[in-house]
């Protein structure tokens, strides 16, 4: 039977398909990265999204933000996510969390969480959330160094402790030597310097 997934099916298989559907995956951060990763999850086919952002859409978001247009400036990011993810698939299941995630935010609504998306830009803010994730047994991916970058070539995905070159891969990989010796497996940065 043909849905808007068919052709996910045919490359992942049913199986693949019905684990997706039955994710639920939290996306911190709807900027340049988060707003396109959690745009990506829906038309995957992911059931369930947590979309934790307290910022607005503001007109300098236009030039690289997914949920960023016209008609959406001055609104809440994760209420614009929402409705985009509701009009491209109906039957999603979208929480919103319009908060600014600190190192003492309460953590309960990720309990049941499959994957974690960290697409925020404080340090303190990370950290908390790779230990979070490592406490509840989350996998996590997070977005490194890797705004205003010309050539996507260059991005690469690894292990925060084998990272080099990213100025903010080595304020995490030191922070987090401080505090215990994380296993953090995924990080996307850029290993060498753009030079376009």
């Amino acid at each position: 039977m043909r849905n808007e997934f068919s052709r996910s099916q045919i490359l992942l298989g049913t199986r693949s398909m019905e684990r997706l559907r039955n994710s639920r995956v939290a996306v911190f951060g709807l900027g340049g990265v988060g707003s396109f990763a959690a745009e990506a999850l829906v038309r995957t086919g992911v059931g369930h999204l947590l979309l934790i952002d307290n910022d607005t859409v503001s007109l300098t978001n236009l030039n690289r933000q997914i949920l960023a247009d016209h008609s959406t400036i001055g609104k809440q990011k994760v209420d614009v996510m929402r409705e985009r993810a509701q009009r491209i698939h109906p039957a999603v299941d979208v929480q919103t969390f319009p908060l600014f995630y600190l190192p003492d935010t309460p953590s309960d609504f990720l309990n049941d969480c499959d994957y974690i998306i960290d697409a925020i830009d404080t340090v303190s803010a990370k950290l908390a959330l790779v230990q979070v994730a490592q406490e509840k047994g989350i996998p996590i991916i997070s977005s490194m160094g890797t705004g205003n970058k010309l050539d996507p070539t260059r991005f690469e995905v690894a292990d925060i402790y084998q990272t080099s070159v990213c100025p903010l891969c080595r304020v995490m990989r030191r922070e987090l030597k401080k505090t215990r010796n994380f296993i953090f497996e995924s990080c996307v940065f850029q290993r060498r310097a753009c030079t376009a």
